[in-house]
Protein backbone atom coordinates (compact mmCIF):
# COMPACT_ATOMS: atom_id res chain seq x y z
CA UNK A 1 0.00 0.00 0.00
CA UNK A 2 1.21 3.50 -0.86
CA UNK A 3 1.44 5.18 2.54
CA UNK A 4 1.45 8.62 0.88
CA UNK A 5 -2.22 8.08 0.01
CA UNK A 6 -3.02 8.11 3.71
CA UNK A 7 -1.88 11.71 3.97
CA UNK A 8 -2.25 13.48 0.64
CA UNK A 9 -0.61 16.90 0.23
CA UNK A 10 -2.86 19.80 1.23
CA UNK A 11 -1.42 22.08 -1.43
CA UNK A 12 0.62 25.26 -1.68
CA UNK A 13 0.01 27.87 0.99
CA UNK A 14 -0.19 31.56 0.16
CA UNK A 15 2.93 32.26 2.23
CA UNK A 16 4.95 29.63 0.37
CA UNK A 17 3.65 30.85 -2.99
CA UNK A 18 4.60 34.45 -2.18
CA UNK A 19 8.08 33.38 -1.13
CA UNK A 20 8.60 31.50 -4.39
CA UNK A 21 7.48 34.52 -6.41
CA UNK A 22 9.63 36.99 -4.48
CA UNK A 23 12.35 36.73 -7.13
CA UNK A 24 9.98 38.50 -9.56
CA UNK A 25 10.63 41.71 -7.60
CA UNK A 26 14.37 42.12 -7.08
CA UNK A 27 13.85 45.78 -6.12
CA UNK A 28 11.48 44.86 -3.29
CA UNK A 29 13.88 42.77 -1.14
CA UNK A 30 10.93 41.12 0.57
CA UNK A 31 8.84 44.18 1.44
CA UNK A 32 6.10 43.52 -1.10
CA UNK A 33 5.90 39.89 0.00
CA UNK A 34 5.49 40.99 3.61
CA UNK A 35 2.84 43.52 2.59
CA UNK A 36 0.79 40.82 0.85
CA UNK A 37 1.06 38.68 3.98
CA UNK A 38 -0.19 41.60 6.10
CA UNK A 39 -3.25 41.92 3.85
CA UNK A 40 -3.88 38.18 4.07
CA UNK A 41 -3.69 38.32 7.88
CA UNK A 42 -6.22 41.15 8.03
CA UNK A 43 -8.47 39.24 5.62
CA UNK A 44 -8.46 36.23 7.97
CA UNK A 45 -9.49 38.43 10.88
CA UNK A 46 -12.24 40.16 8.87
CA UNK A 47 -13.45 36.75 7.68
CA UNK A 48 -13.81 35.70 11.32
CA UNK A 49 -15.76 38.86 12.16
CA UNK A 50 -18.11 38.38 9.22
CA UNK A 51 -18.79 34.74 10.07
CA UNK A 52 -19.82 35.57 13.62
CA UNK A 53 -21.56 38.89 12.87
CA UNK A 54 -25.04 37.51 13.47
CA UNK A 55 -24.04 36.18 16.88
CA UNK A 56 -22.38 39.22 18.48
CA UNK A 57 -24.45 42.15 17.16
CA UNK A 58 -21.97 43.62 14.70
CA UNK A 59 -24.28 43.43 11.70
CA UNK A 60 -26.44 46.36 10.68
CA UNK A 61 -25.87 50.10 10.37
CA UNK A 62 -23.28 51.91 12.47
CA UNK A 63 -25.12 55.22 12.47
CA UNK A 64 -22.61 57.33 10.52
CA UNK A 65 -22.09 58.12 6.86
CA UNK A 66 -18.73 57.76 5.16
CA UNK A 67 -17.06 60.29 2.88
CA UNK A 68 -19.06 58.89 -0.04
CA UNK A 69 -22.31 59.84 1.70
CA UNK A 70 -23.18 56.17 2.20
CA UNK A 71 -24.49 54.79 5.47
CA UNK A 72 -21.69 52.89 7.19
CA UNK A 73 -22.32 49.38 8.42
CA UNK A 74 -20.69 48.23 11.64
CA UNK A 75 -18.55 45.78 9.71
CA UNK A 76 -17.40 48.60 7.39
CA UNK A 77 -15.85 50.26 10.41
CA UNK A 78 -14.42 47.04 11.80
CA UNK A 79 -12.86 46.01 8.47
CA UNK A 80 -11.38 49.47 8.00
CA UNK A 81 -9.77 49.33 11.44
CA UNK A 82 -8.43 45.80 10.89
CA UNK A 83 -6.77 46.50 7.54
CA UNK A 84 -5.31 49.85 8.60
CA UNK A 85 -3.93 48.29 11.77
CA UNK A 86 -2.35 45.37 9.89
CA UNK A 87 -0.79 47.65 7.28
CA UNK A 88 0.49 50.08 9.90
CA UNK A 89 1.98 47.32 12.04
CA UNK A 90 3.57 45.61 9.03
CA UNK A 91 5.85 48.59 8.46
CA UNK A 92 6.00 48.42 4.64
CA UNK A 93 3.35 51.08 3.91
CA UNK A 94 3.90 54.80 4.35
CA UNK A 95 0.37 55.92 3.46
CA UNK A 96 -3.06 54.35 3.13
CA UNK A 97 -6.10 55.72 1.34
CA UNK A 98 -9.41 54.12 2.22
CA UNK A 99 -12.86 54.46 0.78
CA UNK A 100 -14.04 54.98 4.35
CA UNK A 101 -11.75 57.94 5.14
CA UNK A 102 -11.78 61.38 3.58
CA UNK A 103 -8.05 62.07 3.91
CA UNK A 104 -4.83 60.12 3.52
CA UNK A 105 -3.87 57.96 6.49
CA UNK A 106 -0.22 58.34 7.49
CA UNK A 107 1.05 55.14 9.09
CA UNK A 108 4.13 56.67 10.74
CA UNK A 109 6.33 54.30 8.70
CA UNK A 110 8.28 56.97 6.83
CA UNK A 111 10.71 54.38 5.48
CA UNK A 112 7.83 52.43 3.95
CA UNK A 113 8.09 52.10 0.17
CA UNK A 114 4.43 51.47 -0.63
CA UNK A 115 1.04 53.13 -0.75
CA UNK A 116 -2.16 51.09 -0.45
CA UNK A 117 -5.61 52.04 -1.71
CA UNK A 118 -8.34 49.91 -0.17
CA UNK A 119 -12.06 49.35 -0.06
CA UNK A 120 -12.14 47.41 3.23
CA UNK A 121 -15.60 45.92 2.80
CA UNK A 122 -17.33 46.25 -0.55
CA UNK A 123 -21.04 45.40 -0.68
CA UNK A 124 -21.44 45.62 3.08
CA UNK A 125 -25.15 46.45 2.82
CA UNK A 126 -25.61 42.78 1.86
CA UNK A 127 -24.18 41.47 5.15
CA UNK A 128 -27.53 41.29 6.90
CA UNK A 129 -28.95 38.99 4.19
CA UNK A 130 -25.91 36.68 4.00
CA UNK A 131 -24.84 37.66 0.48
CA UNK A 132 -21.19 37.51 -0.58
CA UNK A 133 -19.13 40.66 0.07
CA UNK A 134 -15.48 41.49 -0.40
CA UNK A 135 -12.32 43.54 0.09
CA UNK A 136 -10.51 45.26 -2.79
CA UNK A 137 -6.92 46.50 -2.57
CA UNK A 138 -4.37 48.17 -4.80
CA UNK A 139 -0.63 48.65 -4.14
CA UNK A 140 1.68 51.33 -5.56
CA UNK A 141 5.34 52.13 -5.02
CA UNK A 142 5.73 55.58 -3.51
CA UNK A 143 7.11 58.36 -5.72
CA UNK A 144 8.43 60.61 -2.95
CA UNK A 145 11.71 59.92 -1.17
CA UNK A 146 11.63 57.68 1.87
CA UNK A 147 12.22 59.22 5.25
CA UNK A 148 9.12 61.39 5.28
CA UNK A 149 5.36 60.95 5.15
CA UNK A 150 3.70 59.92 1.92
CA UNK A 151 2.31 62.64 -0.33
CA UNK A 152 -0.83 63.20 -2.36
CA UNK A 153 1.26 62.58 -5.48
CA UNK A 154 2.14 59.13 -4.10
CA UNK A 155 -1.55 58.33 -3.81
CA UNK A 156 -2.85 59.82 -7.06
CA UNK A 157 -1.04 57.56 -9.51
CA UNK A 158 -2.68 56.07 -12.57
CA UNK A 159 -3.62 52.41 -12.43
CA UNK A 160 -0.79 51.55 -14.81
CA UNK A 161 1.62 52.14 -11.91
CA UNK A 162 0.13 49.44 -9.70
CA UNK A 163 2.62 46.80 -8.57
CA UNK A 164 -0.05 44.53 -7.14
CA UNK A 165 -3.81 44.38 -6.73
CA UNK A 166 -6.32 41.91 -5.46
CA UNK A 167 -9.57 41.18 -3.74
CA UNK A 168 -10.94 38.90 -1.07
CA UNK A 169 -14.41 37.44 -1.50
CA UNK A 170 -16.19 36.29 1.66
CA UNK A 171 -18.78 33.81 0.45
CA UNK A 172 -19.55 30.08 0.51
CA UNK A 173 -15.78 29.87 0.73
CA UNK A 174 -13.38 32.74 1.33
CA UNK A 175 -10.93 33.41 -1.49
CA UNK A 176 -8.03 35.81 -1.97
CA UNK A 177 -7.25 36.58 -5.62
CA UNK A 178 -4.30 38.76 -6.57
CA UNK A 179 -1.84 39.73 -9.26
CA UNK A 180 1.62 41.25 -9.21
CA UNK A 181 1.68 41.68 -12.99
CA UNK A 182 2.59 38.06 -13.71
CA UNK A 183 -0.83 36.48 -14.06
CA UNK A 184 -3.66 36.03 -11.58
CA UNK A 185 -3.82 33.39 -8.86
CA UNK A 186 -6.59 32.51 -6.42
CA UNK A 187 -6.28 31.07 -2.92
CA UNK A 188 -9.06 29.47 -0.88
CA UNK A 189 -9.10 29.80 2.90
CA UNK A 190 -9.04 26.59 4.94
CA UNK A 191 -10.39 27.73 8.33
CA UNK A 192 -9.41 24.62 10.26
CA UNK A 193 -5.76 25.21 9.34
CA UNK A 194 -5.96 28.99 9.23
CA UNK A 195 -4.26 29.12 5.83
CA UNK A 196 -4.99 30.23 2.27
CA UNK A 197 -4.17 27.47 -0.24
CA UNK A 198 -3.61 27.84 -3.97
CA UNK A 199 -6.84 26.65 -5.58
CA UNK A 200 -7.05 28.62 -8.83
CA UNK A 201 -3.59 28.88 -10.43
CA UNK A 202 -3.11 31.19 -13.41
CA UNK A 203 -6.72 32.28 -13.81
CA UNK A 204 -7.65 33.09 -17.40
CA UNK A 205 -10.98 34.74 -18.12
CA UNK A 206 -12.86 33.63 -21.26
CA UNK A 207 -12.54 35.96 -24.24
CA UNK A 208 -16.31 36.00 -24.53
CA UNK A 209 -19.31 35.00 -22.45
CA UNK A 210 -23.06 35.17 -22.14
CA UNK A 211 -23.52 36.97 -18.81
CA UNK A 212 -24.19 40.68 -18.35
CA UNK A 213 -24.29 42.23 -14.91
CA UNK A 214 -25.88 45.65 -14.50
CA UNK A 215 -28.45 47.24 -12.22
CA UNK A 216 -31.37 47.50 -14.63
CA UNK A 217 -33.38 49.22 -11.93
CA UNK A 218 -31.55 52.37 -13.05
CA UNK A 219 -32.32 51.85 -16.75
CA UNK A 220 -34.55 54.95 -16.84
CA UNK A 221 -31.37 56.96 -16.32
CA UNK A 222 -29.15 55.11 -18.85
CA UNK A 223 -27.76 56.82 -21.94
CA UNK A 224 -28.92 55.82 -25.41
CA UNK A 225 -25.76 53.79 -26.05
CA UNK A 226 -26.13 51.93 -22.77
CA UNK A 227 -29.80 51.20 -23.43
CA UNK A 228 -28.95 49.91 -26.91
CA UNK A 229 -26.23 47.62 -25.54
CA UNK A 230 -28.58 46.08 -22.98
CA UNK A 231 -31.07 45.45 -25.79
CA UNK A 232 -28.28 43.77 -27.76
CA UNK A 233 -27.49 41.49 -24.79
CA UNK A 234 -31.13 40.44 -24.54
CA UNK A 235 -31.46 39.87 -28.28
CA UNK A 236 -28.46 37.54 -28.09
CA UNK A 237 -29.96 35.60 -25.15
CA UNK A 238 -27.36 36.67 -22.61
CA UNK A 239 -28.18 35.84 -18.99
CA UNK A 240 -28.69 38.74 -16.59
CA UNK A 241 -26.79 38.09 -13.34
CA UNK A 242 -26.54 40.91 -10.79
CA UNK A 243 -25.79 40.24 -7.13
CA UNK A 244 -25.24 43.84 -6.09
CA UNK A 245 -21.84 43.11 -4.55
CA UNK A 246 -19.13 44.26 -6.96
CA UNK A 247 -16.57 41.66 -5.90
CA UNK A 248 -19.07 38.81 -6.17
CA UNK A 249 -20.31 39.87 -9.61
CA UNK A 250 -16.75 40.45 -10.86
CA UNK A 251 -15.48 37.13 -9.46
CA UNK A 252 -18.23 35.11 -11.15
CA UNK A 253 -17.68 36.80 -14.51
CA UNK A 254 -13.89 36.47 -14.22
CA UNK A 255 -14.23 32.70 -13.95
CA UNK A 256 -17.20 32.12 -16.27
CA UNK A 257 -16.95 34.94 -18.79
CA UNK A 258 -19.19 37.98 -18.93
CA UNK A 259 -19.31 41.73 -18.45
CA UNK A 260 -19.99 43.84 -15.38
CA UNK A 261 -21.21 47.36 -16.01
CA UNK A 262 -21.76 50.31 -13.72
CA UNK A 263 -22.37 53.08 -16.26
CA UNK A 264 -22.66 56.81 -16.01
CA UNK A 265 -26.30 57.80 -15.54
CA UNK A 266 -28.31 60.98 -15.51
CA UNK A 267 -28.22 60.83 -11.71
CA UNK A 268 -24.49 60.03 -11.57
CA UNK A 269 -22.84 61.40 -14.74
CA UNK A 270 -19.36 60.55 -13.42
CA UNK A 271 -20.39 57.02 -12.53
CA UNK A 272 -20.60 55.69 -8.99
CA UNK A 273 -17.65 53.35 -8.46
CA UNK A 274 -14.39 54.75 -7.06
CA UNK A 275 -11.45 54.81 -9.45
CA UNK A 276 -8.75 54.42 -6.80
CA UNK A 277 -10.41 51.86 -4.53
CA UNK A 278 -12.38 49.66 -6.92
CA UNK A 279 -11.90 50.26 -10.64
CA UNK A 280 -8.10 50.31 -10.92
CA UNK A 281 -7.52 47.17 -8.86
CA UNK A 282 -10.10 45.09 -10.72
CA UNK A 283 -8.89 46.46 -14.05
CA UNK A 284 -5.34 45.29 -13.29
CA UNK A 285 -6.63 41.85 -12.35
CA UNK A 286 -8.88 41.42 -15.38
CA UNK A 287 -6.17 42.54 -17.81
CA UNK A 288 -3.70 40.09 -16.27
CA UNK A 289 -6.33 37.38 -16.74
CA UNK A 290 -6.78 38.28 -20.42
CA UNK A 291 -9.84 40.52 -20.11
CA UNK A 292 -10.48 44.23 -20.51
CA UNK A 293 -11.67 47.22 -18.49
CA UNK A 294 -12.71 50.71 -19.56
CA UNK A 295 -15.02 53.57 -18.67
CA UNK A 296 -16.86 52.96 -21.93
CA UNK A 297 -14.31 54.87 -23.99
CA UNK A 298 -10.94 54.97 -22.20
CA UNK A 299 -8.86 52.20 -20.63
CA UNK A 300 -9.58 52.27 -16.90
CA UNK A 301 -5.96 52.19 -15.79
CA UNK A 302 -5.02 55.15 -17.99
CA UNK A 303 -7.47 57.53 -16.35
CA UNK A 304 -5.70 60.34 -14.51
CA UNK A 305 -7.03 60.71 -10.96
CA UNK A 306 -7.63 64.22 -9.66
CA UNK A 307 -8.94 63.46 -6.17
CA UNK A 308 -8.74 60.53 -3.76
CA UNK A 309 -12.41 59.72 -4.20
CA UNK A 310 -12.85 60.20 -7.95
CA UNK A 311 -15.64 58.16 -9.50
CA UNK A 312 -15.70 56.42 -12.86
CA UNK A 313 -18.04 54.37 -15.03
CA UNK A 314 -16.88 50.76 -15.32
CA UNK A 315 -17.19 48.24 -18.17
CA UNK A 316 -15.16 45.20 -17.18
CA UNK A 317 -14.89 41.53 -18.10
CA UNK A 318 -14.43 39.42 -21.22
CA UNK A 319 -12.63 41.34 -23.95
CA UNK A 320 -15.17 40.70 -26.71
CA UNK A 321 -18.08 41.85 -24.56
CA UNK A 322 -16.31 45.02 -23.42
CA UNK A 323 -15.32 45.80 -27.02
CA UNK A 324 -18.94 45.44 -28.14
CA UNK A 325 -20.14 47.69 -25.31
CA UNK A 326 -17.60 50.32 -26.33
CA UNK A 327 -18.94 50.18 -29.88
CA UNK A 328 -22.42 51.06 -28.64
CA UNK A 329 -21.09 53.81 -26.39
CA UNK A 330 -19.09 55.30 -29.27
CA UNK A 331 -22.14 55.46 -31.53
CA UNK A 332 -23.99 57.81 -29.20
CA UNK A 333 -21.13 60.29 -29.47
CA UNK A 334 -20.59 59.92 -33.23
CA UNK A 335 -21.51 62.97 -35.33
CA UNK A 336 -24.61 62.59 -37.45
CA UNK A 337 -24.08 62.21 -41.19
CA UNK A 338 -24.92 65.26 -43.25
CA UNK A 339 -26.26 65.44 -46.78
CA UNK A 340 -25.34 67.98 -49.42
Amino acid sequence: MDHNKLALPVGTTLDRFIMRKQEDFPYATGELSQLLRDIALAAKIVNREINRSGLIDIAGAYGNRNVQGEEQQKLDVIANIRFIRALRNGGEVCTIISEEDEEMIQTGNCQGKYVVAIDPLDGSSNIDVNVSIGTIFSIYRRISATGCEGTLEDCLQTGTHQVAAGYVIYGSSTMLVYTTGNGVNGFTYEPSLGEFFLSHPQITTPKSGAIYSVNEGSSEHFSEGMTAYIAYCKQNNYSARYIGSLVADFHRNLLKGGIYIYPATKKAPQGKLRLMYECNALAFIVEQAGGKSSNGRTRTMEQEPVGLHDRSPLFIGSTELVNKAEEFMAKEHAPEATTA
